[in-house]
């Protein structure tokens, strides 16, 4: 899991899950995973089996903000330990392009360093 996630024991134990299904959903304009994109900021997985899920976008104006969410919650309900997703969008902090993963700067065409 990245560095730059805030997760919680009981979703960390299920990272590479998690990464796997993130992996599949794409920002349409940038053609790039919302994981190596940067998008997540937190991950907390109860006992129950609800997923609260942390994330923005790369610009307020994202024409996929009403449906990238409920992209996510079908995904990751895909996983056997989790029950529910709910989706929070933030605007703080603000997304910046030092996000991106290195293998999403070198899928891009963006220099990994």
């Amino acid at each position: 899991m990245r560095d730059d996630i805030k997760i919680n024991d009981r979703a960390a134990a299920i990272g590479h899950k998690l990464i796997e299904k993130l992996e599949t959903v794409y920002d349409p304009e940038i053609e790039l995973d919302i994981y190596n994109l940067g998008l997540i900021y937190a991950i907390d997985l109860d006992e129950d089996g609800h997923c609260r899920f942390l994330m923005t976008f790369t610009d307020t104006n994202c024409g996929c903000e009403d449906t990238m969410p409920a992209e996510i919650v079908e995904k990751l309900c895909q996983i056997d330990e989790i029950a529910s997703v709910s989706v929070e969008i933030t605007w703080s902090p603000v997304w910046k392009i030092t996000r991106i993963s290195r293998y999403g700067r070198i899928a891009l065409g963006i220099s990994p360093r």
